[in-house]
């Protein structure tokens, strides 16, 4: 029998190693923050895109075991094979999929590009055959390097995260030599601006709703969520008036199309603007890491800090299915509210003057916490959880 090391690698920001014990234990935890409130009403079939981490993960979480709705994911990701372990997200599929089923809920996993119409077509003869041909929930929740043209799959887009007009300089955390660096990013292309929104904006989304419609599978009262964020006023320049901003509000406009598609069934497609959070997609923005770093600092301090499964849970509940929606003028839902009240982003912007290379230490809470949720990303520094086990039930956990 061989004896297994699960060694944790940071490329840059990029994690590239897994430990599947932390993440069956990390499972374990999220599913419990769910099942500690009680079971409230909502969606009996759902259907998450990109339900593999983070948001995704968090809302199929919660649709399974806080409304008890059978869930299938979508998703891309690279399963194990002799010299890798897969990905995070091929790990959470399975952890996830195996306590559903513990606890009798029906669970499914498809790993496919969501944006090719056949993955679509394989989606609509699922709901046909195991949820009885209706759909109560979609749940949009992507976020792509790439995006093949559907009418030229010849022809990918790419998305890039830079701002409009003008360069801009901030500090980033670099987490493999834990140090804060300058980082200058470039102005965006018109042809970036472009393929960005075909990517990150809700081109996409919307013609999953009209496949779904098409083919007759939408319950009456369907509703669907896609994820955007608004970000603090720090990050703007790189967020919020970038690239990434700019496709929020094309996804946006999608919403408005889509609902005018199921107004007359009595379905509803939503927006919710979510807080700021750690996650393999976010950690890569110039200056997301360091606001996080002081976000985090100060809801340490005056509490209400919130991790995906925390928000989610509670956007659901008392939002999306619930009767205290929080709203914008622009219609969207707006959980990250406490996150963007004027005393906490005031005490955020006192903060972050004193977070720059000069001055960053390890000892930081807000660093300490911002670096123990990018490694429990991935099963590392998850209390009580080792780093070694044997080849066999290393392949049991693979092992249907």
């Amino acid at each position: 029998m061989t004896q297994l090391t699960f060694t944790e690698k940071i490329d840059g920001n990029v994690a590239r190693s897994v430990n599947p014990l932390g993440l069956q234990r990390m499972m374990a935890q999220q599913i419990a923050t769910v099942t500690r409130e009680p079971h409230y009403a909502g969606a009996k079939h759902a259907l998450i895109l990109g339900g593999s981490s983070s948001y995704g993960l968090a809302s199929r979480i919660t649709a399974a075991f806080g409304m008890g709705a059978a869930t299938l994911s979508v998703g891309y990701e690279r399963p194990p094979r002799p010299d890798f372990l897969g990905t995070a997200g091929w790990w959470n599929q399975r952890f996830f999929k195996q306590a559903a089923n513990e606890a009798g809920l029906v669970a499914s996993n498809l790993n496919a590009d969501i944006f090719l119409p056949e993955t679509k077509q394989e989606v609509i003869q699922y709901i046909r055959n195991r949820f009885g041909g209706q759909l109560d929930l979609l749940v949009y929740s992507i976020a792509a390097p790439k995006r093949k043209n559907p009418d030229n799959p010849a022809e990918a887009w790419r998305s890039v995260i830079k701002p409009l007009g003008n360069p801009v300089t901030d500090y980033t955390l670099d987490l493999e030599h834990e140090r804060l660096v300058k980082a200058t990013l470039e102005p965006a292309t018109v042809a970036e601006v472009a393929t960005t929104n075909h990517v990150m904006g809700g081109e996409d989304w919307e013609l999953w709703i009209d496949a779904l419609q098409e083919a007759g599978v939408l319950a009456p009262d369907f509703k669907t969520i896609l994820f955007s964020y608004e970000g603090p006023r720090v990050t703007a320049p790189i967020y919020h008036d970038g690239t990434l901003g700019q496709a929020k509000r094309a996804a946006e406009a999608s919403a408005h199309q889509i609902q005018a598609k199921l107004a007359k069934t009595g379905g509803e497609a939503l927006i919710s603007v979510n807080r700021s959070v750690t996650t393999k997609a976010s950690v890569v923005i110039p200056g997301f890491s360091r606001y996080c770093m002081a976000l985090y600092q100060v809801e340490q301090q005056r509490g209400g800090h919130e991790q995906p499964v925390d928000h989610i849970d509670r956007l659901f509940r008392d939002m999306v299915y619930g009767n205290r929606r929080v709203v914008d003028s622009r219609g969207r839902l707006r959980p990250d509210a406490t996150e963007l009240s004027p005393a906490v982003q005031g005490a955020v912007e006192d903060l972050l003057p004193q977070l720059t290379p000069d001055n960053f230490t390890t000892d930081l809470p807000g660093y300490q916490q911002f670096r123990r949720e990018f490694r429990q990303l991935n099963g590392f520094d998850v209390p009580g959880v080792p780093n070694t086990m044997d080849s066999d039930a290393l392949t049991e956990l693979m092992t249907d």
